[in-house]
């Protein structure tokens, strides 16, 4: 199973940490995955979740790209990322809205919050109490509750 921090959160939602590159560190340091909110503004890759918040540092890249989940906030960070890494060959990205499900660049499907669909990532399975069976991966506020 896939254990994957939402936004670098750990036991529940820290808003004012959320997608900062030090919290994000920290989930890594913790041996999760990491789902990241990333935005291309300016010709810069930036971190944050409603707005560009904070300077990407590539090191999470260079260090840890088969552990990050980056969903892109806007579309430019979708195109510049597709063509930096067309196919998904290092990265794993994607853009949604309210999709029932989404196919990442690397092939995994990325479900939304209360769809249960076989072999996904169940995303926030806490809000709707979803059902982790013939999951492959969860991506939560409280991963850490997950952990066996």
């Amino acid at each position: 199973m896939i254990l994957i921090s939402h936004r670098g959160n750990l036991t529940g939602k820290e808003p004012e940490k959320e997608n900062h590159p030090d919290y994000i560190w920290e989930a890594l340091l913790n041996r999760f995955h990491v789902e990241i909110d990333i935005w291309y503004i300016d010709g810069k890759f930036k971190l944050g979740h409603d707005e560009p918040q904070y300077d990407f540092p590539f090191e999470l890249i260079q260090n840890h790209s088969n552990k990050l989940w980056i969903h892109c906030k806007n579309l430019e960070a979708m195109s510049q990322l597709n063509e930096l890494d067309r196919g998904g060959v290092y990265l794993n990205y994607f853009w949604h809205q309210k999709d029932d499900v989404i196919l990442t660049s690397k092939g995994y499907l990325w479900a939304y919050p209360g769809k249960n669909v076989n072999h996904s990532i169940a995303v926030l399975p806490e809000i709707h109490n979803d059902n982790l069976e013939n999951r492959i991966g969860i991506c939560s506020d409280e991963i850490v509750n997950y952990r066996q």
